[in-house]
């Protein structure tokens, strides 16, 4: 508690740059400090730490059309790099968590996985690093999970990045229009596909063959 009280004692006497400060100094350093800030989001999003600055960031310092470009290609970058350190490591659903539910999670993600990780990079709420790590011990293919997760981190991030560009003076008011969109539209998703999870699950065990019935005995020799 003592230190949070310092920090907001701090930022009250210190004289903080302004968002519009921030922006005229991103443009005054130079055209490598994009690449050096898309560099810093990709390796520090490894790692849980939470994209949504990096996002907020790259609007506030670059605007919308460069803001969106830079985090969706680092995010993608990091999403794929984070997938790849994690098969690297040898990590497996079927052997981290032993059931029998597992082997079917992890059949239905290699077979249309790219639906599963499209509607939940949708949705705001779910952790970015525990989508890309659940994949890694997956065996969902690297490109259709690469294609879902542009795909599905678009909107959101374009979202965030106009609210970053907000700050510095720019509001717009298609900032929830689009957040809620991305919100529902994960929501469905995810919806549509335990739906059919479930229906091939029944079918599944329906087509199953039943257990054939005991021979007779054979007729006692008088």
């Amino acid at each position: 508690m003592a230190g949070i009280t310092a920090l907001i004692a701090a930022a009250t006497w210190l004289q903080l740059p302004t968002p519009l400060q921030m922006r005229d100094w991103a443009e005054s350093v130079g055209p490598w400090f994009p690449l050096a800030f898309l560099g810093t989001h990709v390796v520090a999003t490894v790692v849980p730490v939470p994209r949504t600055a990096f996002t907020l960031a790259a609007g506030l310092l670059f605007g919308p059309l460069l803001g969106v470009a830079i985090a969706v290609v680092a995010s993608t970058a990091s999403a794929v790099l984070a997938l790849l350190l994690v098969r690297a490591a040898g990590w497996q659903l079927n052997r981290l968590v032993r059931h029998r539910s597992i082997d079917t999670v992890d059949e239905r993600l290699r077979q249309r996985g790219w639906l599963a990780i499209l509607s939940l990079r949708l949705i705001p709420a779910v952790p970015f690093s525990v989508i890309n790590y659940a994949a890694g011990a997956s065996t969902v293919r690297v490109a259709p999970y690469t294609l879902a997760t542009i795909a599905g981190l678009l909107p959101g991030t374009a979202a965030v990045v106009i609210l970053g560009d907000a700050l510095a003076g720019h509001p717009s008011p298609l900032l929830f229009l689009v957040s809620l969109c991305t919100a529902s539209l994960g929501v469905t998703g995810l919806v549509v596909e335990i739906r059919q999870h479930r229906q091939h699950h029944r079918r599944t065990t329906q087509s199953a063959p039943q257990g054939e019935a005991p021979a007779p005995e054979p007729a006692a020799v008088s």
